[in-house]
């Protein structure tokens, strides 16, 4: 994929591209080194400015690099994508050989996030920089961090207008949803609800 398909999305809307809860990559960046891990829990926790809470293992390599970078990026992974979101989720970056990281290790090409430069992986199908918003208390008891969203962006493919769009004819960039033990779900489609025309 190329960015020929990337959009840059209003920040308005950058809420919906996690609130169906789907996996997500979490990506980070401090002093040379780069990673990236996958995440099954992130949920949106403000429209205005967006903002984003992941759960991230404090004793993860992530973790460690986005305490001192205090930035991170999230990637939404598609079918493409299963067997490389699975081994990302299942070693830390902490254990490879110096000169090394998971995105070499995994095939995973990256480009630079254009506000705060974060590896975000290039045939994803959406892509979002969050700016840390200390949570010292939420980070050390529940491992949850919170980032304001600076820039996001999507496959217009399966995201446009502000809405995904999960049909037959673009099932392959569909989100993953992590069912457990490597085992993942993706949509199928959407269905439209009708008012209830009240009493």
């Amino acid at each position: 994929m190329g960015a020929d398909v990337r959009r840059d999305i209003d920040l308005a809307h950058a809420s919906r591209l996690v609130n169906h809860g789907p996996t997500v990559l979490v990506t980070s960046a401090h002093a040379g080194r780069v990673n990236v891990m996958a995440a099954a829990w992130s949920m949106p926790v403000e429209f205005t400015p967006p903002r984003i809470a992941v759960v991230i293992d404090k004793r993860t390599f992530t973790a460690e690099l986005v305490a001192a970078s205090g930035r991170f990026g999230l990637c939404l992974p598609a079918r493409a994508l299963a067997d490389a979101t699975y081994a990302v989720g299942s070693a830390s970056g902490r254990d490879l050989p110096a000169g090394t990281d998971k995105f070499a290790r995994h095939g995973l090409a990256h480009f630079a996030g254009p506000v705060l430069g974060l590896p975000l992986v290039v045939d994803a199908v959406a892509w979002v920089e969050c700016r840390v918003i200390p949570e010292p208390h939420a980070q050390a008891a529940y491992d949850t961090w919170f980032g304001e969203v600076v820039w996001a962006a999507a496959d217009d493919r399966v995201f446009s207008g502000g809405r995904w769009s999960f049909r037959d004819d673009n099932r392959d960039l569909h989100t993953l949803h992590h069912l457990g033990g490597g085992v993942f779900a993706w949509p199928h489609g959407t269905v439209q609800a009708r008012s209830s025309p009240g009493p």
